[in-house]
């Protein structure tokens, strides 16, 4: 079994009018001005699992900076999920501080039967993930119709990239103590917040959590693996690709050449996966699609 937490699809409209649409949000122009920034849609992530044997993907948009633009995203998403019910599971995005207008959109996207919110992008959205006014109620909610977050998170140190970003460890360690009970994963590794586990305030705070391996060759070498498997647990790493950014294989390849168990292989791949899903209410892990 392997369930692919991280990858980003957007509706034919917007794969083929990226100008119109660069024009349109912030976020997409940032990420996306780029001609070689691939654009695919649901039918385009499903050919792709079916050729590399991806039982289920979790779909999301970006960290839209406009509301009109997330419900565009959030509309193609739901439409897709509900399309290819069992392979593809999704994820609603919103910009936090629009207030009710995106605890509205939240609700309405678990509504429609989306697991959550993400992927979040707190800089490109312009706030802060530690500012406790914007997060409260957005979080409350969650917490309430028992949904995920994922966010986007950022290295400390490193080379720079198109949306890197701020969103650092101790953002994400503040933020993770402002709201202990949720459902967070924190996409790329969370920045490198494993390996501040160490100390024991840390170890704490991230103790109900998840990271997802999303870019993880662009950021970490292949030992990042088993560094965290030391520290965190394979308990605690979601397989994520982030996909079409880099091929899901990648990190496949990484994760089955990392000399990690075999059981450790299989649980950061899909069973991790599995059973956060069986946690929520709104998903029926018996449904997901297996290959014959």
């Amino acid at each position: 079994m392997i369930i692919d937490f991280h990858t980003h699809i957007f509706s034919p409209q917007v794969k083929n009018n990226r100008n119109y649409f660069l024009d349109k949000d912030s976020s997409f122009e940032t990420l996306y001005s780029q001609e070689d920034s691939k654009i695919i849609t649901a039918d385009d992530l499903i050919n792709v699992m079916d050729e590399k044997r991806i039982n289920c993907s979790v779909v999301m948009g970006i960290g839209w900076h406009e509301l009109d633009s997330a419900k565009e995203s959030n509309d193609y998403i739901i439409e897709s999920c509900q399309k290819y019910k069992g392979r593809l599971i999704g994820l609603g995005s919103v910009n936090p501080l629009l207030g009710q207008d995106a605890i509205d959109e939240l609700n309405r996207c678990l509504d429609s039967g989306l697991i959550g919110m993400g992927e979040l992008h707190p800089d490109l959205q312009q706030f802060n993930l530690d500012d406790f006014n914007i997060m409260s109620e957005f979080m409350n909610q969650l917490k309430i119709r028992d949904g995920l977050l994922l966010t986007h998170s950022s290295e400390p140190v490193g080379h720079s990239y198109v949306g890197k970003g701020r969103t650092t460890p101790d953002k994400i360690w503040r933020f993770l103590n402002m709201f202990p009970d949720s459902k967070v994963i924190l996409a790329h590794w969370g920045g490198g917040l494993p390996l501040y586990s160490l100390m024991p305030e840390v170890a704490e705070a991230i103790s109900n959590i998840y990271f997802d391996t999303a870019a993880s060759p662009y950021l970490y070498n292949q030992s990042i693996f088993d560094v965290a498997n030391r520290l965190i647990g394979a308990d605690r790493i979601l397989f994520g690709s982030d996909y079409p950014v880099i091929s899901q294989n990648r990190i496949i390849n990484q994760i089955k050449e990392s000399g990690l168990l075999v059981e450790q292989q299989q649980k950061i791949l899909g069973n991790n996966a599995m059973q956060l899903l069986a946690k929520l209410n709104s998903v029926d892990e018996t449904q997901i699609y297996e290959f014959q």
